[in-house]
C-alpha cells in the first residue's frame, strides 16, 4: 500500500505539473484573449458586414436546386409596357390578364403590383376579377422611411399580404418577414398568404407560437437579434432567412403579352401558383440579392422573382422537406470561435518558418471555410468570419509572443537570456532599494549573482560534436534547476555560461553553499547518447549590499570576472568577487565580449593604404587594413584586438569578411580605374586560418562572387607564421597558388630561420619590415640588410615591397636599390574607401 501511495502521489504531481504547463501555454492563453477580443467586436456588430459577405459567398457556392415547377411568373416586361404605352398599365388590361389565367384553372394567383389608385379604364372589370377566391394582392406597410400602400379597394383582408421584402443594412435581401401581430391584428406577408392558399388543398394550416410559426408539422423558427452572423438585428415579428433555391430563374416565366395573346400552354398555368409582377427595370421594383454581388455585377432581381423565391422556400419546406436555416446557441458559437483560435495558436507555436506557418494557416482557413460551407449546404449558418479572424489573430499573437520570447530567452534551453536576466536583476535591486533598504544593516547582502561557466565545454564540443554539446547544456540546465528555489532566477548568458540570481540573502555562507551544491551536481557524470561525459564548473559570486548602488551591468560583469579568476586559479572552484579582480580581468574580458558583438553588429571597416610602384610613382594597389569603430571607445587599435581575435578564433569569421570586402571593393575600382597591370589588394593572412579545412574553397568562392582574377589578390603571411609548421605551410601555399593568388612574406627579416626555406615557399613578394626601412642611412647596417633582402628576393624571382616609407630620403635610397614597391606615410596613411577612390581619381605621382 505504501509503494502504491508513493506511486500515485508521483503520478499526481506529474499530472499537476503537466496541467499547469498546459494552462500556461502561450497558445492557450493567447487563444482565450483573442477569442474574447473577437467576441467583443462581434457583439457590437463590428463583424456583421464581413459575416454577411461570407454568407453571400456561401449562398453562391450552393448547388442549384432548379426551377420550382409549382410556380409560374407572369412578367410585365419593358416590351409589354411599350406595347401598352403606359405605366402603370390600365385596370382593364390587368382584368383581362386575370381572366385569361383563370380560364386555365390556376390554384392561386398573386398580384404583385400595387392597385391602391384606380388606373382607368376597366376599374369595374378588375374589381370583379379580384373577387375570385384564389386571387391575392399586396400592400405596403408603413415604416419610418416611407408611407404605406393600401390594397385595391374592396379587397378582403384575408386575401391581402404585406410586401415581405426586408433589406439588410447593405441593402441586400436575405430575410423574409412572414408574420406579425400589431394591436391584436394578425399581419400575413404576401408570400405567406399565397403559400397558405396553395397548401389549403394539402390541409396544411398554420399555428403561431411565441418563437416560431408552424405550418403542418414544420416549424419556422423566428430569427433573433443574434441569429447566425447577425448582431443587433431588428427581429420584430416572425422573420426567417431566405434560403434561395437557385441563382437562375426560380420558375417558368411568361410575359403579359404572351398571356393576353393566348400564347401560353394551359398546362403551365393549371393548378399552379401564379405570380404577376413587373420585371422591367424602369418600374424600379428591383433588389440586390447575394447573386447580384459578384464581380460581373449581375442585374438586380425583380421583386416578383424575390417573392417567388420566398413562396418556393415555404412550399419546399412544407411539401419537400427542404431545410430551413438553423443556428447554434451563443455558448456553442463562442466555443466554436475559441477552438479555431486555439488551432491558430497551436499552428503558430508549431511552425517557426514564415512560409510554413503561412501555408499552415492558409490550409486551416480553407478547412474552416469548407467546413462552414459544408454545413451551410445543409442549411446551417455557423460563424465563419469570427472563427477565421480568431484563427489569424491568435496565430499573429503567438508569433509576436514567440518573437518577444525568443528575444529574451535562449532557444536551446528555454532559459532567460542575458537581456531578460538583466531586467530581472534590475527589478530585484529596485525592490530592495524601495522596500527594504532602510530596514537592513548597511553590510547585509541583498542579492547574490552566481556566474557559472563549464570548464571543458569547448573540448567536449570539439571531441563529440555540437549535438552532444547541446545535450550537455540542456542536461546541465536541468541539474541547475534542481538545486534552486522557485524564487531563484536562472539564465543562460553565454555559450556555456549561466547566471543565477538569488534574493533575500541572509548570510554569505548561504550563497557559497549553493555554489558548492551546483558544482557537485555538475561534476556528476553525464550519460549522453550512450557516451559518459565529465565536466566541472567554475563559479564567480557577487554579493550586493544594502548600502550599495550596484547597477545590474556591474554585478554581472563582476560575477564574470570572479568566474574567470576561478578558472585561472585551477577551475572547478568558486570565487567571491573583490574589487582588485576587476583591474586584471575586466579589460580583457570586456574587449573579448565587445569583439564578439562587433562581428555580429558589423562595427568593422576596411581602410586601404596605397602601395606605390617606385618605378612609375603610381598607385599599384592597396593593403586592406581592418579598423574597429567601437560604439563607446571609438577607434580600437588593431594591435589591441587582433591578438584577442586570434586567441578566441574570432579571427576566422573576421578574416573571411576582410577578404570578401576587399575583393568586392577592388573589383569596383578595377572597373572605374583600368590599369595594366590591374590594381591589386593585399590582405594579411592569419595563422589560425591555416587550420581551416575549407579555406581554399572559401577564397575560391569569394573570388567567384566578386568576379575577380586571383592574380589581383595578394595574401600576406608573416614570417613567424610561415615557420610554425613549414611543411604544412608549403602545402597550403601550393593549394592557394593554384587559384593564381599572389603570396607575400610579411615582416621579412625579423626571423632569419626562414632563409633556408625561402626558396621552397611559392611566394611572389617579400615585404621588408618597417623597422629596417625606418633606420636606413648612409652606410648603416640596416641599409645593408635591406639591400641584401632585395638582392635575395630578386635572385629568387620575387619582387620587393618596403614598408614604413616616411621620408623622401628613404624613397630615393629604395629606388637606388631597385626596390619595386613602397608603402608608408610618405605616400599616404591608410584611407577609407571613398578617400582611396578620390586618390585614384586624382592619379598622383611620387
Amino acid at each position: 500500500m505504501t509503494e502504491f501511495r508513493f506511486h500515485f502521489e508521483g503520478v499526481a504531481r506529474k499530472s499537476r505539473r503537466l496541467a499547469c504547463l498546459i494552462l500556461k501555454h502561450p497558445a492557450l492563453i493567447t487563444s482565450i484573449l483573442a477569442t474574447g477580443l473577437v467576441l467583443v467586436v462581434r457583439q457590437v456588430g463590428g463583424l456583421q458586414p464581413l459575416e454577411l459577405m461570407s454568407f453571400d459567398q456561401m449562398i453562391r457556392q450552393r448547388p442549384d436546386a432548379g426551377q420550382d415547377q409549382r410556380l409560374l411568373i407572369v412578367a410585365i416586361t419593358e416590351d409589354d409596357i411599350r406595347l401598352q404605352k403606359r405605366w402603370p398599365i390600365s385596370d382593364q388590361v390587368v382584368a383581362q390578364l386575370l381572366e385569361k389565367l383563370q380560364q386555365n384553372q390556376p390554384r392561386v394567383i398573386g398580384l404583385d403590383i400595387y392597385r391602391d389608385v384606380p388606373q382607368p379604364p376597366g376599374q369595374a372589370d378588375l374589381k370583379k376579377q379580384l373577387q375570385a377566391p384564389n386571387v391575392f394582392t399586396v400592400k405596403l406597410l408603413d415604416d419610418i422611411n416611407s408611407s404605406g400602400v393600401s390594397p385595391p379597394s374592396g379587397m378582403p383582408e384575408e386575401r391581402v399580404g404585406f410586401s415581405d421584402i426586408v433589406l439588410d443594412p447593405d441593402a441586400v435581401v436575405r430575410r423574409n418577414f412572414l408574420y406579425a401581430e400589431l394591436d391584436r391584428e394578425s399581419l400575413y406577408s404576401f408570400s405567406l398568404r399565397l403559400s397558405l392558399a396553395y397548401l389549403a388543398n394539402h390541409r396544411q394550416s398554420m399555428q403561431v407560437a411565441s418563437d416560431h410559426l408552424q405550418i403542418g408539422n414544420v416549424k419556422f423558427w423566428s430569427l433573433t437579434s443574434n441569429s447566425g452572423g447577425y448582431r443587433g438585428l431588428d427581429d420584430r415579428g416572425y422573420q426567417v432567412l431566405l434560403n434561395y433555391r437557385t441563382p437562375n430563374e426560380i420558375a417558368r416565366q411568361v410575359t403579359l403579352t404572351e398571356v393576353l395573346n393566348g400564347m401560353v400552354d394551359p398546362g403551365w398555368v393549371k393548378d399552379k401558383l401564379v405570380l404577376i409582377g413587373t420585371t422591367a427595370p424602369s418600374a424600379k421594383d428591383i433588389f440586390l440579392t447575394p447573386f447580384n454581388l459578384t464581380v460581373d455585377q449581375s442585374p438586380k432581381t425583380p421583386g416578383v422573382v424575390v417573392h417567388a423565391q420566398m413562396v418556393s422556400q415555404i412550399l419546399g419546406t412544407v411539401l419537400d422537406g427542404r431545410s430551413l436555416f438553423w443556428y447554434w446557441a451563443e455558448p456553442v458559437e463562442m466555443l466554436w470561435v475559441w477552438v479555431w483560435a486555439l488551432v491558430g495558436g497551436i499552428l503558430a507555436w508549431r511552425f517557426r518558418h514564415p512560409i510554413a506557418l503561412g501555408s499552415a494557416l492558409g490550409v486551416a482557413g480553407v478547412g474552416l471555410f469548407i467546413t462552414c460551407l459544408g454545413v451551410f449546404i445543409s442549411a446551417g449558418w455557423i460563424p465563419f468570419m469570427p472563427a477565421a479572424i480568431a484563427l489569424v489573430v491568435t496565430g499573429a499573437g503567438v508569433v509576436v509572443y514567440r518573437l518577444l520570447h525568443d528575444n529574451f530567452h535562449d532557444s536551446l534551453t528555454g532559459l532567460p537570456n542575458r537581456a531578460l536576466f538583466m531586467k530581472q536583476l534590475r527589478a530585484a535591486i529596485n525592490d530592495y532599494q524601495k522596500n527594504n533598504r532602510s530596514a537592513l544593516p548597511p553590510e547585509s547582502p541583498t542579492v547574490a549573482v552566481l556566474f557559472l561557466g563549464l570548464d571543458s565545454f569547448k573540448a567536449i564540443n570539439d571531441s563529440f560534436g555540437h549535438r552532444l554539446g547541446d545535450q550537455l547544456l540542456i542536461a546541465t540546465t536541468q541539474r541547475l534547476k534542481n538545486c534552486l528555489r522557485s524564487s531563484d532566477k536562472l539564465a543562460r548568458v553565454g555559450g556555456d555560461e549561466f547566471a543565477i540570481l538569488r534574493q533575500e540573502i541572509k548570510e554569505k555562507e548561504e550563497v557559497t553553499d549553493l555554489a558548492d551544491q551546483l558544482q557537485q551536481k555538475v561534476t556528476l557524470p553525464y550519460k549522453l547518447n550512450g557516451q559518459e561525459v565529465f565536466t566541472t564548473a567554475s563559479i564567480g559570486i557577487v554579493l550586493g549590499k544594502a548600502n550599495s548602488d550596484y547597477e545590474p551591468e556591474d554585478i554581472l560583469r563582476d560575477a564574470h570576472t570572479a568566474m574567470h579568476r576561478a578558472k585561472e586559479s585551477g577551475k572547478a572552484r568558486h570565487e567571491v568577487f573583490v574589487t582588485g579582480m576587476r583591474v586584471q580581468v575586466m579589460t580583457r574580458l570586456q574587449l573579448e565580449t565587445d569583439l564578439r558583438r562587433a562581428i555580429e553588429r558589423q562595427e568593422f571597416q576596411l581602410h586601404y593604404q596605397p602601395i606605390i610602384s617606385l618605378e612609375t610613382g603610381k598607385v599599384a594597389g592597396f593593403e586592406a587594413l581592418i579598423r574597429w569603430h567601437h560604439p563607446q571607445r571609438g577607434l580600437v587599435p588593431p594591435a589591441e584586438f587582433i591578438p584577442v581575435a586570434e586567441e578566441t578564433d574570432l579571427i576566422l569569421p573576421l578574416s573571411q569578411w576582410i577578404i570578401r570586402e576587399a575583393c568586392l571593393q577592388l573589383k569596383v575600382w578595377q572597373k572605374q580605374f583600368p590599369k595594366d597591370p590591374p590594381l591589386l589588394v593585399s590582405v594579411n593572412f592569419s595563422g589560425r586560418q591555416f587550420s581551416q579545412p575549407n579555406l581554399v574553397e572559401q577564397i575560391e568562392q569569394t573570388l567567384q562572387e566578386a568576379e575577380l582574377d586571383g592574380r589581383s589578390l595578394k595574401l600576406e603571411i608573416t614570417e613567424s607564421t610561415a615557420m610554425t609548421d613549414v611543411e604544412s605551410t608549403i602545402a597550403l601555399l601550393q593549394r592557394l597558388k593554384s587559384l593564381n593568388l599572389q603570396l607575400s612574406i610579411d615582416d621579412f627579416g625579423t626571423g632569419y630561420s626562414s632563409l633556408s626555406y625561402l626558396h621552397r615557399f611559392p611566394t611572389n613578394t617579400i615585404k621588408v619590415d618597417r623597422s629596417f626601412v625606418s633606420r636606413m642611412g648612409d652606410g648603416s647596417e640596416d641599409t645593408q640588410i635591406v639591400q641584401t633582402i632585395i638582392m635575395l628576393g630578386h635572385n629568387l624571382g620575387m619582387d620587393i615591397v618596403a614598408e614604413g616609407v616616411e621620408t623622401a630620403e628613404q624613397l630615393a635610397r629604395l629606388r637606388s636599390l631597385q626596390c619595386e614597391y613602397g608603402q608608408g606615410f610618405f605616400f599616404s596613411k591608410p584611407l577609407t574607401a571613398p578617400d582611396a577612390e578620390a586618390l585614384l581619381r586624382s592619379d598622383p605621382q611620387w
